[in-house]
């Protein structure tokens, strides 16, 4: 295992935003986490100072694939379940986040350079994250999350852009292939003593693989960083993008199956989003420690025609800061952070009649405003060498109100507060073997996905949801012996509340939301690589996941659906940095349950890729990424149901519930990356 060098030229404000404080002897340890780039190793020293499960995952680990979407970035960090949809559409969840909401994204906050993607309302989106654009992702599971404000079930995801003196010079990028895909992307980045600049753009566009799954977007990104003295330095960063996307849409198991090109097209479906976020961070060297601060401000456009066409205009604004200290107490090494994150949002949402994609009559006019204010503080000591006790906790407060214009009966509003604490241990009795253990709660508050719904013959309006609540205990380990590095992590979560969806009315939609009594989720996330020799690797993550429901008055003991109990991939590379050739292979040994009744799985599959790369000269290099080889038809994720209708051969206009989307099709790309 490589030593941790010092990086000298790493922005202050991208540590402190990005990573746990090191141990105060951090410079006679080794990163148990490796990577390709110093700075992403520097992270990950940090990071996995964390007495939980976390992860790293620099570009390198998917530079040569065609990485649209978050599936294509995270395949293999342990613990992160994502499936695809279409395009760019995914479902991604960890430890079972938001695994009844069949669209979007809800248990997760998705940061970008340490600045949630979430509304004000916490509940996000991924379209404008594009893999192509990243230095790094951070992952933090669960309560691990508590340094980004996170208290949901499911954690936090930090993308990490790059910086002038991280990636200095031109970058180009260009790849394609099947179902007319075509992407690129150029950039640039300079450094010197006073300062630092990096600018990035790409484009992307695909028919998809597919019916009415085709897309175009443009997104530019930038940063500047300016040292202001020796211990002080600021950093601007703008993100735009235009987003266009149609739907592909759910169909039927029979159809998922027979024509998985088919496209559920009902309306002209489609997604269109314009964004820009702008932010700021300062950050102080205080000697003993760091400060940093900051306030940032997004804006977005949303025309998405589905059952009807939501028109909504939104901005949210916050700040932030956080005070990191280490010292010592009775001769124990003593470290403190606090920090605190304040988001206020306000969305002017209006529904009309989808005629054929377009706008007809306007059914519903309100006024959304929402804040969420997250103030956390963690206490780190080590009491004997190599073990470290932490304790912590967050606080949240949340005021969602919504303004109904058209039936002045259906607004209302909420306020949440709640305090999450955290307990944790840390033992590291070898530089390369880390042994953890956690408990905490996490508190999930409802947005307006929830709160704002339809009922079966009524207009859309308030609907009152409750928290989500959950205790997580999670023991794990992760190090390196020889020739194996392994992440492993076992957890148990106890909810209450647990937000899930379901359809009051067959074809209803939006689907309803409801708190669930008591469920349990729990697990195991597993990574192992293996260095079998000098020029062959293996890495393979493995999840086993046991949702279910706790003595339901409806649903007894059942399982929640979705997410299968075990899923599995493996990769295994040949070659060294200049040639390689990787198969790989993801496996589900048994499908997931489609409903809460349990009556339908979904059924097994298997699936086949290839990657190769190339370097044909220094900073060049060509590479191939071949999916689904033989063709497999699966169902790669599904829409909750509350039970599962049949195909009825009997009647062709019956084709049962349509909640499935298959698995990626066969599909070839290839591109070329430099740098000079």
């Amino acid at each position: 295992m490589r030593p941790i060098h010092a990086v000298r030229s790493l922005p202050l404000c991208a540590l402190i935003l990005s990573a746990i404080p090191a141990f105060a002897e951090e410079a006679d340890q080794s990163a148990i986490i490796v990577t390709a780039s110093p700075i992403v190793e520097e992270v990950a020293t940090r990071v996995q100072k964390t007495p939980g499960g976390v992860d790293v995952v620099a570009a390198e680990e998917f530079g040569n694939k065609v990485a649209v979407s978050l599936r294509d970035a995270l395949a293999f960090s342990p613990g992160v379940y994502t499936q695809p949809r279409f395009g760019q559409e995914v479902r991604i969840s960890i430890r079972g986040s938001g695994l009844s909401r069949g669209y979007h994204m809800r248990g997760l906050t998705l940061l970008q350079d340490g600045i949630p993607i979430n509304a004000a309302d916490d509940n996000g989106d991924f379209q404008e994250l594009d893999p192509q654009l990243f230095q790094h992702l951070e992952v933090y599971r669960g309560a691990n999350a508590l340094r980004f404000g996170g208290s949901t079930l499911g954690g936090a995801i930090n993308a990490v852009t790059p910086t002038g003196p991280s990636a200095p010079g031109f970058e180009l990028r260009f790849d394609g292939g099947s179902f007319d895909t075509q992407r690129g992307k150029i950039a640039y980045g300079h450094a010197d003593d006073r300062g630092d600049v990096y600018v990035a753009v790409a484009g992307d566009r695909s028919d998809s693989d597919r019916a009415h799954g085709d897309r175009k977007a443009l997104r530019f990104n930038a940063n500047a960083g300016l040292k202001l003295s020796d211990r002080v330095e600021t950093r601007f960063y703008v993100s735009a993008q235009t987003i266009r996307q149609h739907l592909a849409g759910a169909l039927s198991e029979k159809d998922a199956l027979a024509n998985p090109g088919k496209g559920n097209f009902t309306g002209d479906q489609a997604r269109d989003i314009d964004s820009l976020r702008l932010q700021n961070c300062t950050s102080v060297d205080l000697g003993n420690g760091s400060l940093a601060f900051g306030v940032f401000y997004n804006s977005k456009s949303l025309l998405h025609p589905i059952y009807q066409v939501i028109d909504q205009k939104s901005e949210d604004r916050g700040l932030f800061a956080s005070l990191d200290l280490a010292g010592d107490l009775g001769g124990m090494p003593v470290e403190l952070t606090l920090g605190s994150q304040a988001r206020f949002g306000k969305v002017e949402a209006r529904q009309f009649v989808n005629v054929a994609g377009r706008r007809g009559a306007i059914t519903a006019n309100a006024r959304q405003t929402a804040q969420t204010i997250n103030s956390y503080g963690e206490v780190r000591i080590a009491p004997v060498p190599n073990l470290w006790l932490i304790g912590g906790g967050l606080y949240s407060h949340g005021e969602r109100r919504i303004v109904n214009r058209f039936v002045s009966a259906r607004s209302g509003d909420a306020d949440f507060d709640s305090f999450a604490p955290k307990l944790g241990l840390l033992y590291q009795p070898s530089q390369a073997l880390q042994v953890y253990a956690n408990y905490g709660r996490s508190v999930e508050m409802p947005g307006f996905g929830e709160l704002s719904q339809t009922p079966a013959g009524g207009a859309p309006g308030f609907t009152p949801v409750g928290l989500q609540k959950a205790w997580t205990a999670e023991i794990g380990t992760r190090g390196r012996l020889g020739i194996a590095a392994w992440d492993i992590s076992l957890y148990r979560a106890d909810i209450s509340g647990e937000m899930l969806q379901y359809s009051v009315v067959a074809g209803t939609i939006p689907a309803a939301t409801f708190n669930a009594d008591r469920t349990r989720h729990q697990g195991i996330e597993a990574g192992l690589d293996l260095t079998l020799t000098p020029w062959a690797s293996l890495r393979q993550v493995w999840q086993y996941s046991d949702f279910r429901f706790r003595d339901d008055a409806q649903f007894g003991d059942n399982s929640l659906p979705v997410v299968p109990r075990n899923f599995y991939r493996v990769e295994l590379k040949i070659g060294t940095d200049r040639l390689s050739i990787s198969p790989s292979m993801e496996w589900l040994p048994q499908g997931a349950w489609v409903d809460y009744a349990n009556t339908k799985r979904v059924g097994s599959y298997a699936l086949l890729n290839l990657a190769a790369q190339a370097q044909v000269r220094d900073g060049v290099t060509l590479f191939l990424d071949a999916r689904n080889l033989t063709g497999k038809r699966a169902i790669g994720d599904i829409s909750a149901l509350v039970r599962y209708t049949p195909d009825n051969p009997a009647t062709a206009a019956d084709e049962g519930s349509a909640s499935f989307y298959p698995v990626e099709r066969r599909a070839f790309y290839a591109g070329v990356r430099a740098r000079f």
